[in-house]
Parts: structure tokens; C-alpha cells; sequence
């Protein structure tokens, strides 16, 4: 089993494919390592009830009603989808060009609501910016000035908050408190220079329950104009967390529609996790630990180790990864009921290939 499924690794088509921000490397000489059990079908549910895992079984009968073949069987299934790589025809995280209107960068977006494939045929409704969720990654660097232009489409109003980016104060995007809502058809411009870096999000603050739950989200990255106070890394990878639109996923895509993280031997990987969704998501690394070396995009005065890192709603963590061990890593939310169950693991749940 061991060789066949490292054999399904390594002959995985375009496994790499938008796997990491500005990444494509391929995936060669790699193993699956510490996958006790395997994920679920493609057709397997990404969000479980809270008593999903709690059933009884006679004895000689697995859970769920199956016997230990079965439930293996839909283990190993899911595994298999997630080596071979089956893509959904839909991709978030996409990064988005500015145009230049002089020394401004300006950044179009448009709310709009979609059919949203987070599963592999496996469609919801969801309320996006530009197509995608999460919505296209807005990067800049310390000091740029910064137009971004907001046409909503959506049936109610909205707005966007630039979370953990100091703004000027009409430019926080609260309907009412700093500025009128955004009606359906109007469009919105906020302009602010760039005064800090880090890892930051941008998302609704009008109905944000259902608006961010929907998909009104996305990754706002400021780059420091001074690169030598920047942590070193070789490689990134973005990782938003959501438990809503599509149940419990991965940068919109339930397991094991879930990408890889994917380094090389060697590299150092930087993560950059952001939460927004409303449950709290331990992320678990097996094989590797990972240094904490930023909180809400300020640097940490200690950075420390961890191998599980709490990310509540609304939070955002940098660590970096030394990528010493080859091999594909499980890597997963913690609260088990978000990533595993009867028929394998779903949801919040991919894998970190490190390369020879």
C-alpha cells in the first residue's frame, strides 16, 4: 500500500498547480507519512454533524453501519482523490494586478453572487469578489498609495473593512459609523496609503454573518518597504480558514479537493494563516514544527515553537516551516469533527509535500 500510494504521488498531475502564492514546482520522490487513516470520497460531505463520529458499532462492524473493508475502503478512497488531484473548475486566492493611475495603485473589485464549487461536483451559492473565493489577494508594500474600488452586485448592501490595515477613520468601511452603505448597483471608493505591513484581510462589515459567511473575504498582504526586517523564507503558502460557505474548508475547498502545500527539501516555508470563519481551528502539522513568528501581522518579540496553532476568527498567524523532512505530511484542523470521520477525512485537512 505504502508503494503504491507514493506511486500515486509522484505520477500526480500538476500537483502543484496554484498550490502556493507565486509557486509551481514539481512534486517528485515523495511518501505519504503519518495518515493514520485516509480522507473521504470526493462525494463525502465537507461539514459533519457534531455527533458524526459518535456512533456504536456491534462488535466485528465498524461505525456508521459499515464493516472495517468498508469504511477502509472509503478511507483509502479519498486518499486516492486527493493524490490524484481531481480539480474543482474553480480557484480562489487569485492575485490581483493593480492599475496605475499615476503614483496610485487601484484595485477593482465587484461583489457578486455565484454558484461556488468547494467539492468536486459539489456546488453553493456564494456571495464572492470577483469570481473567487476567497476573493483575489490584495498585495502591496509599506508606503504605496492604495485605491480600491468596490462595485456591488449583490442583492443588499455592503461594504468592505480592511481588517488589521490602519486606515484612515472613513476609510474602516462600517455602514454608519464611518461611512453610508453601499446599495445594490453602486459602487465605493476607499483610498489610504499603506502604513503597515503584515498579514492582513479584507471583508464585509455590513450583514457580516451572512456576507463573510457567504464568501466576502479575502487576503490584504503588505510586504515591508525595508525587506531586511522581513522574516527570511524561501516559499509561501495562504491558508484562510472558513466554516461556513461549503462547511469546513481550506481556502474555499473542502478535502479532498484541498491543495497541497508543497516545499522542497531545504526551503524554508512561510504560512500565512487568517480565520475567518466562526470556530476556532487548531491547525495541526504532523512531522515538523512550526516557528510562531508573527500575531494580526506584527512581529512577535519571542518567537516560539509549536507543532498545533490555535487560529480564532478573525486572527491572523505567520510561521515558518524548516523543511527538513521529505515526505507528505498530514496537516489539519485539530477539532477532529472538522476533519474526520466514518468515511474518512473531509474538510479542514491537506498535506505539507516536501520534495528531495
Amino acid at each position: 500500500m505504502a508503494k503504491q500510494l507514493a506511486s500515486d504521488l509522484i505520477s500526480r498531475r500538476n500537483f502543484l498547480k496554484g498550490a502556493s502564492l507565486g509557486v509551481g514546482i514539481p512534486v517528485v520522490g515523495t511518501v505519504l507519512a503519518a495518515c493514520g487513516n485516509a480522507p473521504a470520497t470526493a462525494q463525502s460531505p465537507t461539514a459533519m454533524p457534531a455527533d458524526h463520529n459518535m456512533t456504536t458499532a456491534p462488535q466485528g462492524q465498524a461505525g456508521g453501519g459499515m464493516t472495517a473493508d468498508e469504511m477502509d475502503a472509503h478511507h483509502e478512497a479519498g486518499i486516492k482523490a486527493f493524490l490524484a488531484g481531481k480539480e474543482t473548475t474553480t480557484k480562489g486566492n487569485q492575485p490581483l494586478e493593480p492599475k496605475m493611475d499615476g503614483d496610485v495603485k487601484v484595485f477593482e473589485l465587484t461583489s457578486s453572487v455565484i454558484q461556488w464549487e468547494y467539492a468536486k461536483d459539489q456546488k453553493v451559492e456564494a456571495w464572492v469578489y470577483n469570481e473567487q473565493l476567497p476573493g483575489p489577494v490584495i498585495r502591496v508594500t509599506e508606503g504605496d498609495k492604495v485605491r480600491v474600488v468596490l462595485k456591488n452586485q449583490l442583492p443588499e448592501s455592503t461594504a468592505i473593512h480592511f481588517h488589521g490595515v490602519l486606515v484612515p477613520n472613513n476609510m474602516d468601511g462600517v455602514p454608519f459609523i464611518t461611512q453610508p452603505p453601499i446599495k445594490p448597483g453602486a459602487s465605493f471608493t476607499y483610498e489610504f496609503t499603506i502604513r503597515n505591513s503584515g498579514s492582513h484581510m479584507y471583508h464585509s462589515h455590513h450583514n457580516a454573518t451572512k456576507q463573510v459567511g457567504k464568501g466576502q473575504l479575502g487576503a490584504f498582504i503588505v510586504d515591508p518597504k525595508d525587506k531586511s526586517k522581513d522574516f527570511a523564507y524561501d516559499v509561501e503558502h495562504l491558508m484562510i480558514l472558513n466554516d461556513q460557505v461549503g462547511g469546513f474548508t481550506i481556502n474555499g475547498k473542502g478535502f479532498p479537493a484541498t491543495e497541497p502545500v508543497v516545499a522542497k527539501k531545504g526551503q524554508k516555508l512561510r504560512i500565512r494563516y487568517m480565520n475567518e470563519g466562526q470556530l476556532i481551528h487548531p491547525m495541526h502539522l504532523h512531522g515538523l514544527p512550526q516557528l510562531v513568528v508573527a500575531k494580526d501581522g506584527w512581529p512577535l518579540p519571542q518567537p516560539y515553537m509549536c507543532d498545533t496553532l490555535n487560529v480564532a476568527p478573525g486572527e491572523r498567524w505567520d510561521v515558518i516551516v524548516d523543511c527538513t523532512e521529505p515526505g507528505a505530511w498530514a496537516f489539519h484542523c485539530h477539532i477532529l469533527s472538522h476533519a474526520e470521520g466514518d468515511n474518512g477525512m473531509f474538510g479542514m485537512v491537506t498535506a505539507l509535500v516536501i520534495q528531495e
